[in-house]
């Protein structure tokens, strides 16, 4: 039996989704589990848990063998950084005497150590979690989500603007969910030796103005690409319903981004999933939505 956090998510839903497909005994663990119909209905088994619960999440995971862990993102209107921190230490106590023989933990490309830098420090923190205890940990670095991109697709069909904080021709390692999903649940599937970290992103990268253009052709209207500043990006956050302290960590998030050096990894995986096609796939879920 195989435990996925995050699966009413879109990563958590494709590992999932890859491991009822191979024919798995599959787990889903939610704290909402009237929602979680579609999934009885592919034939998962459902445990009610809640991250914030560790008994209850350690209880989740005495259900199988070995587990995908995902740390939920937080409320942006609160404080994202301490809430990431807490739900993480609360992952990584619900582990002990889980019973669990292996785990696989989605991290992110850029993960760090540091304070007030969003993800790229509290996924540090699980990775780092994970190396100290017992059960053997494979860690799954993701490439920037191309679904940061489409959050924003019906404001960019109604404006025809694309808000970015990088440059337009910054060429950025991006994955889609689907191909993040699919590589975790094709390490639950290894041996125990298969662990440390892999990462993951698409078939190639892509530029800001690459997402314009593909917005622009799924949407059939010109959508041009606006740069913001450096010196605006808390600003252009706060005005996104973020609070301060959530406003300040992304900023500084997306200035190491921005700085970063992206060489190709030694150990990488590529989805198959191209942000042309991510695009329009959004776009035609959001119309039915």
């Amino acid at each position: 039996m195989y435990v996925v956090m995050g699966a009413t998510g879109h990563v958590g839903a494709a590992v999932a989704d890859a491991l009822l497909a191979g024919g798995e005994d599959v787990t889903i663990v939610t704290r909402r589990p009237e929602r979680a119909g579609r999934w009885r209905d592919k034939g998962a088994s459902v445990a009610t848990a809640d991250v914030e619960d560790v008994a209850s999440l350690r209880a989740a995971f005495r259900r199988g063998r070995r587990a995908f862990l995902l740390n939920p993102p937080a409320d942006i209107a609160g404080d994202t950084d301490a809430t990431e921190r807490r739900t993480i230490a609360n992952i990584l106590a619900a582990l002990e005497d889980s019973g669990l023989e292996k785990v696989v933990a989605a991290s992110t490309f850029g993960a760090r150590p540091g304070q007030g830098i969003g993800d790229l420090t509290t996924l540090w923190e699980l990775e780092e979690g994970l190396r100290r205890q017992p059960i053997p940990a494979a860690i799954n670095r993701g490439a920037y989500y191309m679904s940061n991109w489409t959050s924003m697709l019906e404001a960019v069909a109604e404006t025809g603007t694309l808000p970015s904080m990088f440059p337009a021709d910054m060429r950025i390692p991006m994955v889609a969910p689907a191909d993040l999903g699919e590589a975790a649940a094709a390490r639950l599937l290894t041996p125990l030796d298969d662990v440390g970290v892999r990462y993951v992103e698409g078939p190639q990268r892509y530029t800001p103005q690459d997402v314009a253009r593909a917005m622009s052709r799924t949407l059939g209207r010109d959508v041009v690409l606006e740069v913001v500043p450096r010196d605006r990006w808390e600003a252009v956050y706060k005005g996104w319903g973020f609070s301060a302290e959530a406003a300040g960590a992304y900023a500084k998030m997306t200035a190491v981004t921005l700085d970063e050096d992206f060489d190709q990894p030694a150990d990488v995986v590529r989805g198959h999933v191209s942000l042309a096609d991510f695009i329009a796939a959004a776009w035609v879920r959001a119309a039915h939505a």
